[in-house]
């Protein structure tokens, strides 16, 4: 029996998958592998995180526990790009593994990774409720938590059904909407609120150690776990062999210099006791600085784009975790 060539292995799961692989179209572009990558990780991990995470390390530091994270993060979204790249079908890793190993510890990742997706989606989907309260003045009632969720997360789910070209369409505008806001609140931070740029990285900023510092990235790693959640749509991008690499790099380049500019904008501008309520870290820590940089009004648009930003990622979450059970299903697994 002649053996066979690690080409040729590649070339013959890459058929296969291929051979599959009929049933979905590709309509993403580069846009939309960077919008809906974004919208993955551009969520909770800076709306709710920044102010647990600072009292978790003890200081105003935590722009470093963001940027180790990324740096952590880095060689896993090379290696899935690369997968992807070989292997560009519906999936993600189930396909990877199953292809690899067999169908017993394929489905066990499959499975897996759906519960992982939809955990993250349903943080997603409780994350937005610490901002609710600052507009239900503005609706006049109050709103039921559980019930809001369930009704979001309905709306979702038809929204995944009509279709991947819809969803982007809906993520686009938040997420470039959400990106500009950002960024154009730090400039405004930074010229008129007087930060104390020293502050982020002033003796004791980073914890009492390094194990607080790598403590504080763990914590925080979460907030890049969409980056990879491009791969399970694979099947439907365009010219993935080139696509797919170059969307999930930029996107984790951008999220990185957003998390980590942003954060150190908030820290340098607004004092630690004001991320404080009850003696508890507070979970709209975006809010808190909108407020303080340009008063009610901002504070009041920042916590609708928190609404809508951690929409967008509940929705990019469902998305992905769908396409685990199809190309399950497809195996007859």
């Amino acid at each position: 029996m002649r053996p066979t060539s690690p080409k040729g292995i590649l070339d013959f799961v890459y058929r296969e998958v291929e051979n599959i692989s009929d049933t979905l179209e590709r309509k993403l572009g580069i846009f939309s592998v960077i919008i809906i990558s974004l919208s993955a990780m551009l969520g909770s991990g800076l709306f709710v995180l920044p102010a647990l995470a600072m009292f978790d390390l003890g200081g105003p530091g935590i722009w470093a526990a963001y940027l180790v994270a990324a740096l952590v993060v880095l060689p896993g979204a090379l290696s899935k790009a690369e997968l992807a790249t070989a292997m560009p079908t519906s999936g993600g890793s189930y396909v990877y593994i199953e292809r690899t190993y067999g169908p017993l510890l394929g489905t066990i990742t499959g499975l897996g990774l759906w519960a992982t997706f939809l955990l993250k989606a349903a943080f997603a989907l409780i994350g937005f409720s610490a901002y609710l309260w600052v507009i239900e003045p503005l609706i006049g009632f109050s709103i039921n938590i559980e019930f809001a969720a369930l009704t979001l997360l309905l709306i979702l789910v038809i929204v995944n059904i009509v279709g991947v070209q819809i969803i982007k369409k809906i993520q686009a505008p938040i997420v470039l909407s959400s990106v500009l806001f950002l960024v154009g609140m730090s400039i405004w931070a930074g010229l008129t609120a007087e930060p104390d740029w020293s502050r982020p990285i002033s003796e004791g900023a980073f914890g009492d150690s390094w194990r607080s510092l790598a403590e504080t990235s763990a914590f925080v790693f979460v907030s890049y776990a969409g980056v990879t959640k491009i791969a399970a749509v694979a099947e439907e991008v365009k010219m993935p062999e080139s696509n797919l690499p170059k969307g999930m790099i930029i996107s984790l380049g951008i999220s990185t210099i957003l998390y980590c500019g942003i954060v150190f904008v908030m820290m340098a501008t607004v004092d630690s006791n004001s991320f404080l309520i009850d003696g508890h870290a507070r979970e709209d820590p975006i809010f808190v600085f909108a407020n303080l940089v340009g008063g009610p009004v901002i504070g009041i648009v920042a916590s609708i784009l928190a609404i809508l930003t951690m929409t967008s990622m509940a929705l990019a979450g469902i998305m992905a975790a769908s396409r685990y059970p199809f190309a399950m299903a497809r195996d007859n697994l």
